[in-house]
């Protein structure tokens, strides 16, 4: 499957090809002529073998910075004015002196020096000070409510540099973190969430010694909070953690051992008008865990992708009576999860989707839905066709017999990425043998087929082409409509493309040989 999406939600798509799905080059004119039908299902299931491993790219990591402020308008205007200028050394070895003293002048100062840590060059001058951040961690464990949230704060802002040694600055800090979400504070535990959130990502240091102070029960007990804000912060660090390049030897283990699986999928599956940022940290947490293979037969015996198709379904239907704003935040690693799920081995394939009709109908409502505005949906939708169809013939049945396949052909000659994905999904069909090509060219597809291959699309070209194999190898009266309708001389424009030539003369001899009239 492809890979797409670098940024935490959306993105940019990465191309199949680029995965090691071969090339044109790599194909011989004996490809369409002397190969036979074991042959071709052979190669297919090599292909979509390709396909699907490159699907497996993950997300980049980020770091969060929360916005909630404590100060009062005066106290605001005041930190603002006298933070505007970066801080002297000497000034903030004076504020450190201030918060160390036990006057009301304490409080002013603590925030002060949390409105200077937003500077990198100040956290820099804050770090080198010896004893700063023996001073800071001192308030943060201390016993006085506000002095401790605005050490935190002070924490948290240090976490989100994106300097390595400040992050390394912030390791003793990290079991008060851990030690501080068992308390009764929910904005405090907020905080240290995300503090941490943000230090996993910088150092494996932070890791090793986050895994042995229990952090993955820790968290495990965080998310049954019935308050969301903590449920999102969990599904947070769970993020960042199982984005490291520890997590599939060290991390994925420990929380497949663990409730948090099906937590996650709880919080991803309810509750969503309230907390559906907790159940897009959640679906991208999953999403992860899915893509480190540690054991997804585990995940697929708690029935996740019945769960999530359902889920699917309830979002399709909600779509024109509910806001969708932020929905395609979740889709998107919710289609993931299930499509990568359906592209482990065969054997367990038939038992994951109760009925792919219902889920196939809800896929083509995100699609025509979301086209304009978040194409990236599409695309997802689309793979996870894909995936339905490479090993599905019930999915491809449903796909022809349902009144979806005009919605499908419609999406040809819109996009280089969409295109490349509706060709694929056509080309499963059509691989399943006689009675679907047959069906595939009463449902008038050649027509569109012959549009498209007029672009100068190599990689769209060289789709079309083993489709029209298929078609032709199925069906010869498909061959002689294409030669009816003009296609040879279409065709003929990219015999001077190096990367097409070797398959369009296999395609030009496949219709001579099917007795199709002369293409001169």
């Amino acid at each position: 499957m492809l890979s797409l999406q670098s940024d935490p939600v959306s993105g940019a798509a990465t191309v199949a090809a680029s995965a090691g799905i071969p090339c044109a080059r790599d194909w011989k004119r004996s490809r369409y002529r002397s190969c036979n039908a074991e042959d071709l299902r052979a190669w297919r299931r090599e292909r979509e073998s390709a396909l699907r491993s490159a699907r497996r790219l993950q997300q980049l990591t980020s770091k969060r910075l929360l916005h909630e402020d404590t100060l009062t308008d005066e106290e605001q205007v005041r930190t603002d004015a006298e933070t505007a200028a970066l801080f002297s050394e000497e000034e903030i070895l004076q504020l450190l002196k201030k918060v160390q003293k036990g006057t009301e002048e304490r409080v002013t100062s603590l925030r002060l020096l949390r409105r200077a840590l937003q500077l990198r060059d100040n956290q820099q001058t804050f770090i080198r000070l010896e004893g700063s951040m023996r001073v800071l961690i001192g308030l943060f464990t201390s016993n006085l409510p506000d002095l401790q949230m605005d050490a935190a704060h002070c924490l948290h802002e240090l976490s989100h540099s994106s300097d390595p040694d400040v992050a390394a600055a912030c390791l003793p800090a990290t079991s008060y973190l851990l030690t501080y979400l068992s308390g009764h504070s929910i904005a405090l535990i907020e905080l240290c969430l995300y503090t941490l959130g943000n230090l996993v990502v910088e150092m494996k240091a932070v890791k090793k010694q986050l895994l042995p102070q229990g952090i993955i029960p820790i968290l495990a007990s965080c998310i049954k909070s019935p308050y969301v804000v903590v449920q999102e912060g969990v599904g947070y660090v769970l993020s960042q953690l199982l984005q490291s390049r520890e997590a599939q030897a060290e991390i994925v283990p420990l929380i497949l051992d663990s409730t948090l699986p099906q937590d996650m999928l709880h919080l991803v599956c309810s509750n969503i008008e309230e907390g559906i940022g907790a159940a897009v940290e959640c679906a991208w947490g999953l999403h992860y865990i899915i893509c480190s293979q540690v054991n997804n037969s585990l995940l697929i015996s708690q029935r996740i992708v019945p769960s999530l198709v359902q889920l699917l379904v309830e979002l399709a239907s909600m779509l024109s009576t509910t806001s969708t704003e932020g929905l395609e935040l979740l889709l998107c690693p919710v289609v993931r999860c299930v499509a990568n799920l359906l592209a482990e081995d065969g054997a367990v394939v038939g038992q994951l989707v109760v009925d792919e009709e219902c889920l196939l109908r809800a896929l083509f409502v995100f699609i025509q839905y979301f086209f304009v505005k978040h194409l990236f949906i599409v695309q997802e939708c689309l793979w996870l066709i894909n995936n339905l169809t490479a090993d599905s013939t019930t999915s491809c049945c449903a796909l022809l017999n349902l009144d979806l396949f005009p919605a499908l052909l419609q999406l040809l000659s819109s996009h280089h990425m969409v295109n490349l994905l509706v060709l694929t999904v056509l080309c499963n069909t059509a691989a399943k043998g006689a009675v679907y090509c047959q069906t595939l060219y009463k449902k008038a597809v050649l027509l569109p087929l012959i549009g498209i291959l007029a672009l100068s699309d190599t990689e769209v070209v060289g789709q079309i082409l083993e489709l029209l194999h298929l078609l032709f190898l199925h069906c010869p009266e498909a061959a002689i409509d294409f030669v009816a309708q003009a296609g040879p001389q279409t065709l003929q424009q990219h015999l001077n493309t190096l990367q097409l030539q070797e398959r369009v003369k296999a395609l030009i001899q496949t219709v001579s040989e099917l007795g199709a009239p002369s293409l001169n």
